[in-house]
């Protein structure tokens, strides 16, 4: 008995330190990115290369899989460069390309969780819009546009990355990655885009910089 007592609180021991060891990754997991976005398929000879931004949310469910959702912007890829006559005098239009994605990822860990490769993919909405320049920036005052066109749609992405943390508590992490996203859009003419439904394509490659807790 004497020797039963401590080999059971041994194993106890020993199992408490396992689980405890298998929790120690961070759940909460936000990021910003910046990169570009690449039009491609039927979007490449109609609208240009472009800076986009964006954050990303993921939580961990366990150390392999996290849902995640994520939203992006690029600035200017269909080019306008047009002005609206108003009382506050000419007002620049110009265009953004939003997306919102909401999936999954697989995560890889190596390093005792330092390194994490990913890939993951899911649903996605694609809004291209045009938007006037507001002559009173933080004012509830907002000058309407009627000439603005807007077109959207839903498809579905892929992407696929890595992520380093730069503390030693795991907290900061930088990466990079690669987004793919393919979708239907239709609505008003934007740009060189006709108004008519088009197949759309983007590979948006990104640098992001995440915390984690």
């Amino acid at each position: 008995m004497r020797r039963v007592i401590p080999l059971a609180l041994a194993c106890w021991t020993g199992i408490f330190s396992l689980n405890v060891t298998a929790q120690e990754y961070r759940r909460h997991n936000v990021s910003v990115t910046a990169g570009a976005g690449l039009p491609r398929g039927e979007l490449r000879p109609l609208l240009n290369n472009s800076f986009g931004a964006g954050v990303n949310y993921h939580y961990r469910l366990i150390p392999y899989l996290a849902p995640e959702v994520g939203f992006d912007t690029l600035f200017g890829a269909a080019g306008v460069r047009d002005f609206l006559d108003t009382d506050f005098g000419s007002l620049r239009i110009r265009d953004y390309q939003q997306f919102l994605t909401f999936g999954g990822r697989v995560i890889l860990p190596v390093a005792k969780d330092r390194v994490q490769f990913y890939g993951g993919g899911g649903g996605a909405y694609l809004r291209y819009s045009e938007r006037l320049s507001q002559p009173f920036q933080g004012s509830n005052f907002r000058v309407s546009c009627p000439v603005c066109s807007l077109r959207d749609g839903v498809g579905y992405y892929a992407k696929a990355g890595v992520d380093v943390a730069v503390d030693r508590a795991q907290h900061f992490r930088i990466g990079a990655g690669v987004k793919v996203m393919r979708g239907a859009t239709g609505g008003d003419p934007l740009g060189a885009l006709p108004g008519f439904e088009t197949a759309d394509r983007w590979v948006n490659l990104y640098a992001s910089f995440g915390f984690s807790f």
